[in-house]
């Protein structure tokens, strides 16, 4: 009898399969295909499938093909883009995600504490690693035509500086590089940078204005070079976080900075670092707000990202969150 059911378990886990969406310029698809086969058919699965993204495609509609074909998982190789297009076409299904970061931020695996350098590990864990739930941004934003379009987001959304910043990053330099690439941009964007003013409503309450350079809204809040842009930012608490940048006089930006790197990146990673926090005045160029739903009308159209990608120019956006709408294969 016991032999039989054995049969019977190994029968049932071939018939599952899983499905790689990758981004055909971000990763060597010869070494992916050998170390996913391996996977594979370490666990006794059946053959995966393979789909490519595409300028037309950046993943959701493959990734909506694989889970009508029945993968049980879906790897998503490639960048924050790339993981963003497999999320919003596994929304409304139970299917999971295995990240397999081969981009520039990596921001989601980061966030998860996620090893990056451990390729095997990644590939492993779509077949037989732990599976846990985060939430999913969802943002609908108004074009100046009026038009409303619905994306969804995995760790920030953003307007002023940081889309900017992201609009003025130099392709070439961002592969030779990486994520300091952003840094120049930044650099060159500031000079030309002027404030955002908007309306905001959070949650249910009163609308109430806002000038600020830079408005994140997040589902995490940590970014490459150590930098913890929100500090109580949780994947999966249900809650949008929100940083309003403010830079006052001439070091304002200064401030801005001391604030993110110094007092969020280093100072409340110890106890000693959070009791200098608790003794020193707020910064008054940054400003948080936490909340479920972020609904925002702006003075004048301004440029928006959503997971380290332009999304051209928005005059409203209304940020919400799906508590636990993705669930997330990651290594045991």
């Amino acid at each position: 009898m016991v032999g039989d059911g054995s049969r019977s378990g190994r029968a049932s886990t071939r018939s599952r399969h899983a499905a790689v969406v990758y981004n055909p310029t971000k990763v060597d698809l010869r070494k992916l295909r050998k170390a996913v086969e391996k996977a594979e058919a370490d666990a006794g699965w059946g053959r995966t499938r393979w789909l490519a993204t595409s300028e037309t495609d950046a993943g959701q509609a493959v990734t909506r093909e694989a889970v009508e074909k029945g993968a049980a998982v879906v790897i998503a190789a490639g960048g924050d883009g790339t993981v963003r297009a497999v999320a919003q076409g596994l929304r409304d299904t139970s299917v999971p995600i295995t990240l397999l970061p081969a981009g520039t931020g990596n921001l989601l695996a980061r966030n998860l504490d996620i090893d990056l350098a451990n390729l095997d590990a990644c590939i492993a864990a779509a077949f037989t690693g732990d599976e846990r739930t985060v939430d999913v941004g969802i943002a609908e934003i108004t074009r100046e035509d009026h038009s409303a379009e619905e994306h969804v987001f995995l760790v920030m959304a953003g307007l002023g500086l940081d889309a900017k910043m992201i609009a003025k990053t130099n392709p070439k330099l961002k592969k030779a590089v990486g994520w300091l690439a952003y840094v120049d941009a930044g650099m060159r964007a500031i000079p030309e940078l002027s404030p955002v003013r908007l309306r905001y409503r959070l949650d249910d309450g009163g609308e109430r204005p806002l000038t600020a350079h830079t408005l994140i809204v997040g589902n995490c809040g940590s970014l490459p070079g150590g930098i913890l842009l929100l500090p109580d930012a949780k994947p999966d608490d249900g809650i949008l976080d929100i940083a309003a940048l403010k830079p006052r006089g001439r070091f304002g930006w200064v401030r801005v900075w001391n604030k993110i790197a110094w007092e969020n990146g280093v100072l409340r990673k110890s106890a000693a670092g959070r009791r200098i926090i608790d003794l020193t005045a707020d910064v008054r160029d940054v400003a948080y707000f936490r909340g479920r739903r972020l609904r925002a009308t702006l003075e004048s159209p301004q440029e928006f990202q959503l997971d380290g990608d332009e999304f051209g120019t928005v005059t409203a956006i209304d940020c919400t969150t799906d508590a636990g709408g993705l669930r997330v294969k990651i290594p045991a």
